[in-house]
């Protein structure tokens, strides 16, 4: 099967503060399946490093106050195109995170609480019909 994967899981330096978050499944899931490594804060025009962002209310806001809904729209809007195009049947994404997030995300706060919610790109993506897990769910997908 073809899984795209947060870029971030597989140790590339794509995080808001520079660094990866690589997972110690994910190869164990590459030697199983057919991973598109993704980061849709970069498809979406941002940089690396970032300041760092929370949903709020419908938009997404840097920790300075900064409005950057928009890009993280396009990264959404590219990710799902990519998905389709390269036929991915499902979708490996980061943890919490303001795109990727699945289930719970940061409040908006910036105060490091969590609430139930998902990332712009988890939730376009299962509203097109792709189901989304999170790092903690690889093993599900080990089976």
């Amino acid at each position: 099967m073809k899984i795209l994967i947060s870029a971030c899981l597989l140790g590339t330096c794509c995080r808001y503060d520079g660094a990866s978050k690589a997972h110690p499944k994910a190869a164990a899931l590459a030697e199983r399946h057919t991973l598109v490594p993704v980061c849709p804060e970069q498809l979406g025009g941002l940089a690396t490093p970032r300041p760092p962002a929370e949903r709020q209310e419908g938009r997404v806001v840097t920790k300075t106050g900064a409005d950057v809904t928009e890009a993280y729209r396009r990264g959404a809007e590219e990710t799902l195109r990519l998905c389709r195009l390269l036929g991915c049947e499902a979708a490996v994404l980061k943890e919490r995170s303001p795109s990727c997030g699945h289930g719970e995300i940061y409040d908006g706060t910036h105060s490091g609480t969590l609430t139930a919610g998902d990332g712009v790109t988890a939730a376009l993506l299962e509203a097109n019909g792709i189901p989304v897990y999170g790092e903690s769910q690889i093993e599900r997908l080990l089976k």
